[in-house]
């Protein structure tokens, strides 16, 4: 792929950018704003990731010449840059390419993301909580921050259902992969004869909705409160601290109760609820797509089974792409770059198959 033709386009908007947000008028459309710096930001970074890349290419090229040298100790320290740069280099490639392809603006957005425990009973509330604990490890590898937003726990320590946000850059972008069926098939600390049992868990990846995304009308809204449930104590006997919205236009409906103060419960069922009816909004654009990116990307609907996580064998199998690997407690840990990479390589070739064919 050329990149020259594209950076240069980049360059100029870029410049554009730059003017906009100078403008003491940006902040007049709280939208438009946030839109314009985001893309001021991602456009920036792609920048400097393309002098990056060729500061890399540069000293490549530098370094092959002088392993020629007549010099025995400059030759031998050259010849051992060769490899390292050689390795980097097609990584940052790949991303610059993903960087230059037409993008979905969501993808620079902090996620919800949801778990809920499948078929399998108490041992797919085990695994949802295996999942929650990938997903926070994942984030604490990149720097993000994770939030817990609700939880159903279950009587044996896992969850029936648990949500998570989680701050960072492009959050989004590296977590939409997740969405869909996650299978796992082990022996339950509870089976006494040894059998493998295969259990499901759904995860669902949503981009955080603003409140300039989503505006929500007092009059579509039911909000209730209640006893909240589940373990607590007193507390939860004495309170009613949960909130229920209800969502009238949609029929989507939203409890907290995780959270001791009411306010705070509603706060946080409001933005769960913002972030629903933006993925339904999304998932409508994303009709548009081709069948073949929508079951590589995910649509975030739950019967599409998309990975299986095999403990006898450390086992995980990614279903879209045919990817196995055997370090599956690596990734339960949250070493989930290989995996990502390997999905994002996948789509950028089916994107650029799809832009060769229009």
């Amino acid at each position: 792929m050329q990149f020259e033709r594209l950076i240069d386009a980049r360059r100029c908007r870029f410049e554009e950018l730059e003017s906009a947000i100078s403008d003491p008028r940006l902040f007049d459309d709280p939208k438009q704003a946030s839109e314009t710096l985001r893309e001021h930001r991602r456009i920036k970074e792609t920048l400097e990731l393309w002098e990056t890349l060729a500061d890399l290419r540069r000293n490549l090229e530098e370094n092959r010449r002088l392993a020629g040298d007549d010099d025995p100790e400059i030759a031998e320290m050259a010849a051992a840059e060769i490899e390292p740069l050689e390795k980097r280099i097609p990584a940052l490639e790949t991303e610059l390419q993903y960087a230059l392809l037409p993008r979905n603006p969501a993808e620079d957005r902090d996620a919800l993301v949801e778990i809920r425990a499948g078929t399998g009973g108490d041992e797919a509330s085990l695994f949802a909580a295996d999942l929650m604990r990938m997903y926070q490890r994942f984030a604490e590898r990149r720097n993000w921050k994770w939030e817990l937003l609700e939880a159903r726990p279950s009587e044996v320590g896992g969850f029936k259902e648990v949500i998570l946000k989680i701050s960072g850059d492009e959050v989004f972008r590296y977590l939409k992969y997740e969405s869909g069926v996650h299978r796992v098939q082990r022996v339950p600390a509870t089976e006494t004869q040894g059998r493998i049992h295969t259990s499901t868990a759904t995860v669902a990846v949503m981009p955080e909705a603003e409140e300039v995304d989503v505006q929500l009308h007092p009059d579509d809204l039911r909000i209730e409160v209640c006893r909240a449930g589940g373990a607590g104590g007193q507390h939860v006997n004495r309170t009613e601290s949960a909130v229920q919205v209800f969502h009238l236009p949609s029929g989507l409906m939203v409890r907290c109760e995780d959270g001791r103060s009411q306010g705070k419960n509603k706060e946080k069922a409001l933005q769960i609820l913002r972030a629903r009816l933006f993925e339904l909004r999304q998932r409508e654009v994303s009709e548009s797509y081709s069948a073949q990116r929508r079951s590589l990307i995910g649509s975030g609907e739950r019967s599409e089974k998309i990975r299986t996580y095999n403990f006898p064998q450390s086992r995980m199998t990614d279903h879209r792409i045919g990817l196995t690997t055997h370090s599956l407690q690596t990734l339960l840990d949250g070493d989930m770059d290989e995996v990502g990479i390997a999905l994002q390589q996948a789509e950028i070739a089916e994107r650029l198959a799809e832009a060769s064919e229009q």
